[in-house]
Parts: structure tokens; C-alpha cells; sequence
């Protein structure tokens, strides 16, 4: 079913497009980021377009997006950029730019019409989405027109079900065009302080996710030239390197204040002493997952020992049952979440909650105040600390707040939601021959 078009634009419109006079000429500027070292140009029978401007719309047509050696021809540039000029080089009014000709022929009320049909019929997948988003310049040249349009359809629709769908269209590309956007941002300040990468990431850790080393892909496969993929490549590589060096060294710093903790504990000068420790801990926010899992693990070991005393094994068994008390009285968010999640009995509903524990602040969006937000490496040490309480003393469910579910069913979601953390929030890169394999990842949006 393709997508409801507007109509043709009215000849006056047209009249005017062809009356209005010529932008100015502008100075050539390079790429913005650097896509094939200057686009090519192909001259024809409807005027010169830029190669990335005739991929994208290929793209949008169901056209193949690989571009043949003998395409390539002198770098020019397609128009001016100034406002005024994004549609055609014939327009002067920004606000006829609609009517105007946008790329192939097509006016651009066509062209966004046909980026609606693409997003929601032909290739509903986000991901498809994503590989024709990164062709950045050719993009922002259309962007402002199609969300204007699509409000116009939406307020021109008499079908609630189909305004209700551009609705989340609109909104579903708005949010992948701000991801896309904040991942280039990150990209052009890496490429343009190659020998900066280290603060970089020291500062920014947080935005190297693994949606931003995907877009490293789509980037990859974006370029024609075998010099610039093999350049995004390795700077991916040198991105993980330095985020490894990161993570390990702030992981060494927070297990070695957990150990310094737990030390602390154990040489209490009494039993009552230690528990009252743990107990000022927990009242400080200072009972962090890494020392639960120090005491936790300490706990198993001492359990499971067949030459430790029992004296030690009551001291161990004491801190441990203080240290579970003393999580249930600060409640912290992760544990809050993890209830919440793993109360969910729809897997896709699930996994949805999951996505936006991880993504608090979406563009035009207000933040729930009552909503639960985390970081997943966070989230993952407490799914790894619930599943260690859970072997430990698998007739415990309490900690879990899901009495009315069977145990298998509460352990089998929260490994789940353990491996999927790993696999899909974890994950720091994924190799551009592995890319394909990442099927519909809309199907947890």
C-alpha cells in the first residue's frame, strides 16, 4: 500500500518556480563529514546532482545504494546552501522551496511523500533507516521539509488509525535523526583530533555506545573508497582500545574501594561492629553493587568451604544476612527497575522498558519523573548480584518482590535481560561483516 500523496503542486506555484530568480552563487564548501572526498556529479537530462543525492534517493526508490567505479566523475558543487536555495537553484522563497524540484526531477512535496512511503511500508525496519539517515548532507537538505510535511498530512488526515501512524513515524525518525546527528558530532571531534582520542573518551564515555560503533558501520559501508573505510575502521579500533583502558581502570578503582570496604568490615573489632558498618553504608548510599558482590561471593565461598570453622562461616552468614536487610532499606533504582522489568510478562514490552531505562533524555520529550533511568553497565552488576543471591539461597524470593511467579520464571527473565544487557548495550563493536546479523532492532523500540 503506498503512502497517500497531496496531489500535484498548482500551476501558479509552478509559474512562480519558474519566474523566481537564481540564488547567488556559492563558494564550494568541503564535505561536512567527508563523504568521498567531494561528491561527484552526474550530468544529465534533468540537470547535475550529487552522487550522495542520487544514492539517497535510489535508496528511498528501493534502488541499490553500491555506486559503480565509472559514475564517479570532477567534484562540483550541486547549489548553493544558503536558505532559500535547498530545494532547486531556481528558488528564492523558502517557503515555495515544497514546489520546487528537489533531486531526479521530483518536487519536493514528491520526495517527502516517498521518504514516508519508504519508512513505513517499504523498509520499516529502524535499521534501514539508519543506512540511508547517514548520508548526512543530502539529508539536511530535505529534513526541515519532510517533518513540516509530515504535519501536514497529519493535520490533513481524516483516518484516526493512519494520522496515528504518521504520528510515530514522525517521531520514530525525529528520534533516530537526533541519535544519528549526536553519533556524527562524536565522529567529526574523533576524525579531527586523531591524537586526542583518550580525553576524548575520558570525557564523553558515556555517548560510546553501541549504537554509535554501528553507525561506524553504516559509515563504512557509505564510503566508496577503500582508503576512507579503512580509516573509520581503525579509528573504531582506537576508540575500543581506549575505551578498554577506560573501563578497566575505573572498574580497578571501584573494586578497590569495594575491597577497602570490605576489608574495613572484617576487621571489625566485633560482630555487632561490622553489621553496624554495613548498616552506615547503606545510609550513606555507599553500599554499592561491587561490595555486595565482594560479599556475596565472600558468602559462597565461606558456605561452600569444608575446612573453614563454622565460627567464620556464622560471621560470614551474619554480614551477608545484614548486608540483604540493609539493601532493602535504601531501595536503590536499579533494584526498583529490576522489579519493575521483571514483572513485565511481555517479552517485547519488556525489552521496550529496558531500551528507554537507557535513553532518558529523547528529543521534545519530557522526562518522567516517576520513570527509572540507569546506565547498563550499572544495571548489569545488579542482575549479576540478584542471580548470585539467587543461588546462594534459591528458596529466597523476597529480594525479587514476585512471590506469585515461580522461581525458573523470574531467573530465566532475569538472565535473559543479564545476556541482553551484555549482548546489546555491552556490545562496543560490531565488525561491518557482522552488521546484517543485527536483525530488526525496531522490534524493541
Amino acid at each position: 500500500m503506498a503512502a497517500r500523496a497531496l496531489g500535484p503542486p498548482p500551476l501558479h506555484a509552478l509559474a512562480a518556480t519558474r519566474q523566481a530568480p537564481r540564488c547567488p552563487p556559492a563558494a564550494a564548501a568541503p564535505p561536512t563529514h567527508g563523504y568521498r572526498r567531494g561528491a561527484a556529479v552526474l550530468s544529465g537530462r534533468r540537470g547535475r546532482h550529487t552522487l550522495s543525492s542520487i544514492q539517497l534517493m535510489h535508496a528511498v526508490r528501493g534502488g541499490n545504494l553500491q555506486v559503480e567505479p565509472n559514475m564517479l566523475h570532477s567534484p562540483k558543487p550541486l547549489m548553493s546552501t544558503r536558505r532559500g536555495c535547498v530545494a532547486s537553484p531556481t528558488i528564492a522563497n523558502v517557503d515555495d522551496c515544497t514546489e520546487g524540484e528537489g533531486a531526479l526531477g521530483y518536487t519536493m512535496t514528491q520526495i517527502c511523500d516517498k521518504f514516508i512511503e519508504f519508512f513505513m511500508y517499504k523498509k520499516p525496519q529502524t535499521k534501514d533507516w539508519r543506512k540511508v539517515l547517514v548520508f548526512r548532507e543530502e539529508w539536511e537538505r530535505y529534513r526541515p521539509y519532510f517533518y513540516k510535511h509530515c504535519q501536514a498530512r497529519i493535520d490533513m488526515e481524516n483516518d484516526s488509525s493512519m494520522k496515528q501512524k504518521l504520528v510515530v513515524l514522525a517521531r520514530k525518525v525525529k528520534k533516530i535523526d537526533n541519535e544519528i546527528e549526536k553519533h556524527m558530532e562524536l565522529f567529526t571531534q574523533l576524525r579531527e583530533n586523531p591524537t586526542d582520542i583518550n580525553a576524548i573518551v575520558a570525557r564523553r564515555r558515556k555517548d560510546f555506545t553501541g549504537g554509535f560503533f554501528q553507525h561506524l558501520n553504516f559509515l563504512v559501508n557509505a564510503y566508496n573508497g577503500l582508503d576512507e573505510r579503512d580509516a573509520i575502521a581503525r579509528l573504531g579500533a582506537k576508540c575500543l582500545s581506549a575505551i578498554h583502558a577506560y573501563d578497566c581502570t575505573l572498574e580497578q578503582l571501584d573494586l578497590d574501594s569495594a575491597q577497602s570496604k570490605f576489608d574495613d568490615i572484617l576487621n571489625s573489632s566485633s560482630l555487632d561492629d561490622a553489621c553496624d558498618k554495613i548498616k552506615s553504608l547503606a545510609k550513606t548510599k555507599e553500599l554499592d553493587s561491587s561490595l555486595i558482590l565482594l560479599i556475596n561471593r565472600a558468602w559462597a565461598a565461606a558456605k561452600d568451604s569444608t575446612t573453614m570453622k563454622n565460627e567464620v562461616k556464622d560471621i560470614m552468614c551474619h554480614i551477608y544476612t545484614t548486608t540483604k536487610e540493609s539493601l532493602k532499606s535504601i531501595s536503590p533504582p536499579e533494584m526498583k527497575l529490576l522489579k519493575y522489568l521483571l514483572n513485565i510478562e511481555d517479552p517485547e514490552e519488556r525489552f521496550g522498558a529496558l531500551a528507554t531505562a537507557f535513553s532518558p533524555e529523547v528529543e521534545h520529550e519530557a522526562k518522567d519523573e516517576d520513570a527509572l533511568y540507569t546506565t547498563p553497565n550499572e544495571l548489569h552488576k545488579w542482575t549479576k548480584m540478584m542471580l548470585d543471591s539467587y543461588h546462594l539461597n534459591k528458596e529466597e524470593t523476597d529480594f525479587m518482590d514476585a512471590r506469585k511467579m515461580s522461581d525458573p520464571v523470574i531467573i530465566q527473565r532475569l538472565t535473559l535481560l543479564k545476556e541482553t544487557i551484555e549482548e546489546e548495550y555491552m556490545k562496543k563493536y560490531i565488525h561491518p561483516e557482522e552488521q546484517e546479523s543485527e536483525d530488526d532492532e525496531d522490534s524493541e523500540e
